[in-house]
């Protein structure tokens, strides 16, 4: 009996052990404890909507929405805090076809129209929108758990940083006939209501930044054996399904606004390369008949700090939601409380 009790307590001091290492391992890179931005996370935002809260201010898109978008900054300013339903990696347009298709959504729609995914109707995380309806009892619990006892304490939660996902991008010998693709890094941090921001390694680490840009830029072009033909009638497609959508939605009296955000560096000039604006913002904004708010047109929405050409720093999108509220107020007033000088002052 004695053996076995001392071999107990030899494996809980072993395992503590082993996970206050795996944990000081990761918070010794700049990682804090943070919420799991998961597809139940995304689901119970999006419930909000059927819960009470339909004529909400409303974020769709993809990560620039999503990281760009300071929501204590838009709350502070509108008066009502936002939900945010951007999804990294993601085309707007299945969640603007779930929200047109929802009577219960009566508000108001700011849509990210990020060119190489909006235009393509790329969805890396389109099971999130298609499921969130039948989200069981059993994931909301380990949702509830997870976000309540263990995300709040434990930095080492977040999925780039899982064992197997390290040794999967361990540099190990190439193999004959064998790309070698790195995938999506750890580049943000979430709040519980999805509330997120570039984690700030991205900004001050300059070999983890070149890494993000690199991983950007390894498909720059448009997958093997697409045509010019090809990628032209999918942006037609995607404009035509945006505007079916907005026409669902105007009908209720939503309010749409279209966004893009800005970019910089090689990531922009591939974009303006293989989605000129010519062909896609402004068609998409004829088209629908909607208004539009691109960040070239505004100098408030220029000049910002983009460390991987992609995303603001969290300390910029403080200022540019701020300036972007501000836009928002000029374009129509309708979509936001128009802010006093003093309070746009303090970003």
């Amino acid at each position: 009996m004695v053996s076995f009790a001392m071999a107990g307590i030899v494996a809980v001091l072993v395992f503590a052990v082993l996970l206050g290492g795996w944990e000081w391992r990761w918070r010794s890179t700049g990682s804090t404890p943070s919420f799991v931005n998961s597809d139940v996370l995304w689901a119970l935002q999006r419930e909000r909507i059927d819960q009470g809260e339909g004529s909400a201010t409303v974020f769709i898109g993809d990560s620039r929405m999503l990281f760009d978008m300071d929501l204590d900054v838009w709350e502070r300013l509108d008066g009502r805090r936002p939900i945010q339903l951007a999804l990294e990696g993601t085309s707007a347009m299945n969640t603007l076809e779930d929200l047109a298709a929802d009577t219960a959504f009566k508000g108001r729609l700011f849509v990210s129209a990020t060119p190489g995914l909006f235009f393509s109707g790329f969805s890396y995380r389109g099971k999130a929108i298609a499921n969130w309806k039948t989200t069981s009892i059993t994931a909301r619990t380990g949702q509830w758990l997870s976000m309540n006892l263990l995300e709040p304490v434990w930095a080492f939660l977040n999925p780039d940083f899982a064992l197997f996902t390290v040794l999967a991008r361990q540099p190990w010998p190439p193999r004959a006939g064998i790309r070698t693709r790195l995938d999506v890094r750890k580049i943000s941090e979430s709040d519980r209501d999805r509330n997120t921001h570039l984690w700030r390694r991205v900004e001050t680490d300059s070999a983890y930044q070149k890494l993000v840009q690199f991983i950007w830029m390894q498909d720059p072009g448009p997958p093997p054996g697409v045509t010019p033909a090809m990628v032209a009638a999918g942006i037609n497609r995607e404009i035509a399904r945006a505007r079916k959508a907005v026409t669902a939605l105007r009908a209720r009296g939503v309010l749409v606004l279209f966004v893009r955000h800005p970019s910089a560096g090689p990531l922009l000039v591939s974009e303006d390369r293989g989605f000129p604006r010519a062909a896609t913002w402004d068609v998409l904004l004829q088209r629908t008949g909607e208004k539009g708010i691109h960040y070239a047109d505004y100098p408030e929405l220029q000049g910002y700090d983009i460390p991987e050409w992609s995303h603001l720093s969290a300390s910029e999108a403080t200022r540019y939601t701020a300036a972007l509220h501000g836009v928002a107020a000029r374009v129509d007033p309708q979509f936001v409380r128009r802010a006093t000088a003093a309070e746009v002052r303090q970003y």
